[in-house]
């Protein structure tokens, strides 16, 4: 996939305001965790903002959305930090404490980019409706029904 990367844009509601002392243990968790991502095998971007992560980036009509954005050199590279680093696992097993779940609504979209390229939070955010609109398809797609690359055999 030398010509390819992966984009993941994943959203989450917040189940109270980030300065809520009941978000403290996400809070704090937040610049370890991306440090740790940064520094993965496979990690080529994350977006951020001056503070260093997404969390003020409101995109959605709900402002208690938030989004995470980053491109991965590979499928597995972002999987194997998704699920197989401790640190990151833990943020998620404890999610349901800090975030509501979206009904209906998907919270990620996998799509690949040319190798290099930097897609812009808009286009993540046409991914992610392009998704909840046609399902899993190559322009848009998930962990659980992935596409190989443009011109990658399955």
């Amino acid at each position: 996939m030398a010509g390819w990367h992966l984009a993941q844009f994943n959203i989450a509601r917040l189940a109270h305001e980030l300065d809520d002392p009941r978000m403290e243990g996400f809070v704090a968790a937040l610049e370890p965790v991306n440090r740790l991502a940064d520094g993965a095998p496979g990690f080529v971007w994350r977006h951020s903002t001056d503070e260093g992560d997404s969390t003020a980036v409101r995109m959605f009509d709900d402002q208690r959305i938030i989004v995470n954005f980053s491109v991965w050199v590979s499928i597995e590279a972002l999987q194997d930090f998704t699920y197989r680093n401790a640190d990151h696992r833990n943020l998620l097993r404890d999610r349901r404490r800090w975030f509501v779940p979206l009904a209906g609504t998907p919270i990620l979209v996998l799509w690949w980019v040319p190798a290099g390229a930097i897609p812009s939070l808009d286009a993540a955010h046409r991914r992610l409706e392009h998704l909840e609109t046609n399902g899993p398809t190559p322009h848009a797609f998930t962990f659980r029904c992935r596409f190989p690359p443009p011109g990658v055999s399955p």
